[in-house]
Order: structure tokens, then C-alpha cells, then sequence
């Protein structure tokens, strides 16, 4: 998807975000606050919700508490970015050094294998916990900015050598196609 991090991306953020130990600020006021903290000023919060900096001060002030729909969703959105960063920080390390990253997903799986083995795709919905080195991979590729063929390619590659081949144990040269995704869900 350009222009966008995608699905894989995406549910990686919503799984980074999950490891939050405690709730976001609830109200706008607390919201607005926390970023004006966290960014230094209200010009560069104004910036980023695109709002006037006089409506950020006039939050601060509790002149203002019930935002739009539109900006209620922006400020949320921002907090939660921004919520407990060493929290986050410390559960992607250990996601990405021990215990690895658990990946659900519905999406049409084809594979090819040897000769006379090979297998037309079908829509799969898999549960399966991956190494900690594919959860480093996509940290890694989230990280760099990388686009979601490379967040896909990490997954796919990881599902095929776990799920597929367990673990290398079996279908030695089977490949395997992940496309249509309906959904991806992380979690660690």
C-alpha cells in the first residue's frame, strides 16, 4: 500500500501500542496536555493535530474540553504513539531477542513445491508463534521505514520455515505465496 506502512505494518504498530501498561489520558484536556509536554510547546502540537496554536492553549487553559470527532481521533492517535516509550521499547528488545512475536492471519497461502506436489492456493487462517529473529526482521524493517512487500516477505518467509516446514523438519524446497491478506494480527 503506498503512502501507507499496510497491514503488516500496521498490525505491528497496534501490537506495539498493546504492550502499554497503562491506559492513554482519557480527556482531550489531559490529551492535549500530555502532548504539550512531550513536544515541548504548543506550536508543535498544533502542528501535528492541525489546529490553531491558540485552540492547543486554550485546552491547556481547560477553556476548551470536547473536541471534534476528527480531532478527538487525531489527539488519541498521538498519545498513543507517544505512550510509555521505554514500555514499548522494552517489549519489542525482549519480542526481538527471546521471546519472539505470535502472528494470526487470514490469507490465501499457495505453495510450490517439488514436482507433482504442487498446491493451488486457499485462504488459510493461521495462529503461529514466530522465532524471536523474524519478530528482530520486522522490527527492524518497521524501524527503517520499509515498505509492507518487505514487512510481507519477513512474514511469509517466517510462516513458510515455522508452519509449513516445521521448522525445517519436513517439505525440504516447498515455497510458499502469501497474498490476499485479510487480515494480520501480532502480538508478544
Amino acid at each position: 500500500m503506498p503512502g501507507g506502512p499496510g497491514v503488516v505494518g500496521e498490525s505491528l504498530g497496534h501490537a506495539v501500542a498493546a504492550t502499554a501498561t497503562r491506559p492513554i489520558p482519557k480527556t482531550a484536556v489531559a490529551q492535549v496536555r500530555f502532548l504539550v509536554k512531550r513536544l515541548k510547546g504548543t506550536k508543535p502540537v498544533a502542528d501535528l493535530v492541525e489546529v490553531s496554536q491558540r485552540t492547543v492553549e486554550r485546552y491547556v487553559k481547560d477553556q476548551i474540553k470536547t473536541p471534534c470527532t476528527q480531532l478527538a481521533a487525531r489527539l488519541a492517535d498521538e498519545v498513543r504513539t507517544r505512550w510509555q516509550p521505554r514500555v514499548k521499547e522494552n517489549a519489542k528488545k525482549n519480542a526481538a531477542i527471546s521471546t519472539g512475536i505470535v502472528v494470526e492471519t487470514r490469507a490465501r497461502f499457495g505453495f510450490t513445491a517439488a514436482p507433482g506436489s504442487t498446491d493451488s492456493g486457499r485462504i488459510r487462517r493461521i495462529t503461529q508463534h514466530l522465532p524471536a529473529t523474524y519478530a528482530a526482521r520486522l522490527f527492524d524493517a518497521q524501524a527503517a521505514g520499509a515498505p509492507e512487500q518487505r514487512h510481507q516477505a519477513v512474514l511469509t518467509e517466517g510462516l513458510q520455515q515455522e508452519y509449513f516446514k516445521d521448522r525445517g523438519r519436513r517439505a525440504d524446497g516447498l515455497l510458499v505465496e502469501f497474498t490476499d491478506i485479510d487480515y494480520v494480527e501480532h502480538s508478544f
